[in-house]
């Protein structure tokens, strides 16, 4: 079955075509009487979110019932309401109401239990069937409740490659997005079982991602997604589909793997990448490695040269306490480290990237090093494993010829050509 779609690979979608695209495929929507929610990304996520959003709202706001935007923060950290105003209006000191009129936007409140509601279960057995036998443990199913208790609920996201589930977006809004943070701990570990440089990237249903429909198979009511390609280093839109989350996200998700996956003849050296101002702290920031890490040669060094950056996690303190490790150190250890958040764990792990671990003797070996060049003290950095430079001396090593730099790194995924998938 055809995803109505518009755009493509290099394409540049008008503005007024942007508009009349989603005012024609949601206006199909049935919405009169109806309480609806968009769901909406954090402004982790590189797109011109203003115009977006406006062109949605105009197309909802005199028809359903009730309209919300509820951001998909997953775990990361609330955003505070001058971040909300500029991430969605443009401006720190927007009035969203006089934006929005009719439409409040609201974070994902994940650490309040009050706020989530049960839709279901998922099995252990059925766990272990999803994930390919790497994990075996049930767990309920919590979702935001506004989210739930919506009759409508259009996901409205970009699509990018993604360490965790292999490219994001679609039925990723329900879970991690609107989700509490045992499901979320249990994909995130999976994921990381795999490995981020085996995942990111991965078109198709992976096993994070099977698991991730699983559970939004149990949200009730109509589910929608306007799932749309930015171009890499822009803010253009080059391609968009709206349909079912699953329909949506598999048309944009072939769009992405031709445009924010840059294939390389060679390995890289070493990387610096250059992280941009949305991404606040090294949880997110880690994408800067992540989506480096499969093109740069053994023994090579990624710097994250982001000088805006004074935290590694403020709602993860835990990452503080074990640092960065590479998989097998956590699995060869797994009594020692069980009762961490796995989701923490897998975030040590992606940041870490690929390596050994060798129990008898205590020995990690990394394929990479990994450093930071942000407001991060060196004892921080030497604390969790991770190698520290002065980000004053980063602009200096960008015209060494052994360093490839990576401007607004975190988006664009580099692989190896011997990589590319076969036609």
């Amino acid at each position: 079955m055809s995803v109505p779609t518009i755009g493509g690979p290099g394409y540049h979608i008008g503005i007024e075509e942007f508009e009349a695209f989603v005012s024609e495929e949601i206006g199909k929507v049935a919405l009169e009487g109806k309480n609806l929610v968009l769901i909406i990304p954090d402004d982790t996520r590189g797109c011109p979110m203003p115009r977006i959003l406006r062109a949605v709202y105009k197309s909802v706001i005199n028809r359903a019932a009730s309209v919300k935007a509820v951001i998909a923060l997953g775990t990361h950290e609330y955003m505070e309401p001058d971040e909300i105003a500029l991430w969605t209006a443009g401006s720190r000191d927007a009035n969203l109401a006089a934006e929005y009129p009719g439409m409040p936007i609201i974070n994902h409140l994940w650490k309040d239990h009050d706020e989530l509601v049960s839709v279901g279960q998922i099995s252990a057995q059925r766990i272990s069937e999803l994930s390919g036998g790497r994990l075996e443990k049930g767990s309920d199913v919590l979702i935001n409740k506004n989210v739930v208790e919506a009759d409508v609920k259009i996901i409205v996201g970009p699509i990018l490659p993604h360490e965790v589930v292999g490219i994001s977006g679609g039925n990723k809004y329900f879970i991690p997005g609107c989700a509490a943070h045992e499901l979320i701990d249990m994909t995130h570990w999976v994921g990381a079982l795999i490995t981020s440089a085996k995942m990111i990237g991965t078109t198709g249903i992976t096993p994070v991602r099977a698991m991730i429909n699983e559970g939004a198979a149990m949200v009730p009511g109509e589910k929608y997604c306007l799932a749309f390609v930015v171009k890499a280093y822009s803010d253009e839109i080059e391609s968009a589909s709206f349909g079912t989350p699953e329909g949506a996200w598999a048309e944009q998700a072939k769009v992405t793997a031709q445009t924010h996956i840059e294939y390389v003849a060679e390995p890289f050296p070493n990387v610096i990448a250059e992280i941009p101002l949305r991404y606040h702290d090294i949880w997110t920031a880690a994408k800067g490695f992540y989506k480096s890490e499969p093109a740069v040669a053994d023994g090579g060094e990624v710097i994250i040269y982001a000088p805006h950056i004074e935290a590694v996690s403020e709602a993860h303190p835990e990452i503080y306490e074990i640092g960065y490790h590479c998989r097998d150190y956590y699995v060869k250890q797994w009594d020692k480290f069980s009762e961490v958040p796995w989701g923490v764990l897998a975030h040590s792990t992606h940041g870490r990237g690929a390596g050994t671990y060798d129990a008898e003797t205590g020995v990690e070996n990394c394929r990479l090093q990994l450093t930071f060049a942000t407001g991060i003290p060196k004892e921080v950095c030497d604390s969790i494993n991770v190698g520290f430079r002065d980000p004053a001396s980063i602009p200096a090593l960008m015209a060494d010829p052994n360093f490839h730099v990576v401007k607004d790194a975190g988006e664009v995924l580099f692989r190896l050509e011997s990589e590319r998938p076969a036609k």
